[in-house]
């Protein structure tokens, strides 16, 4: 037990200890991008259509997104929604080259995104927001 204290000391303090592995950071998945996504988006407060703008997300196997979500400039910070949303697009490549699933490739259109009751919301309703 002590020799963990010492560790834990040591680690804290930024020093590895020799002979001791440090652990890896836990791979992205999926699901764990998609709720940093959605929790960047929250609530997507907005006073004027101006700040609504739209992210396209995942991607489907034959090209363009799964769907898309109405995000607000006034909450949310644009690049790191997009490097994430990149970062979604990666791994569903991997995982649909690995298993082959299929998509139906419908094209999803940008449907744009206006403020309604201080909430960006897509223009219409053909994403899963």
């Amino acid at each position: 037990m002590p020799k963990l204290c010492i560790a834990i000391a040591l680690a804290l303090l930024g020093q590895a200890l020799p002979g001791c592995a440090q652990s890896a950071p836990e791979p992205a998945t999926e699901a764990k991008v998609l709720a940093l996504i959605r929790a960047e988006v929250g609530d997507a407060q907005c006073e004027s259509d101006q700040q609504c703008k739209t992210l396209a997300v995942g991607e489907k196997d034959c090209g363009g997104p799964e769907y898309w979500l109405a995000w607000s400039t006034a909450r949310s910070s644009g690049k790191l929604l997009q490097a994430k949303s990149e970062e979604l697009v990666v791994l569903q490549r991997r995982r649909n080259e690995a298993s082959g699933v299929r998509s139906n490739c419908r094209y999803m259109p940008d449907p744009g995104a206006t403020c309604q009751a201080k909430r960006c919301v897509l223009k219409t309703s053909n994403s899963a927001n």
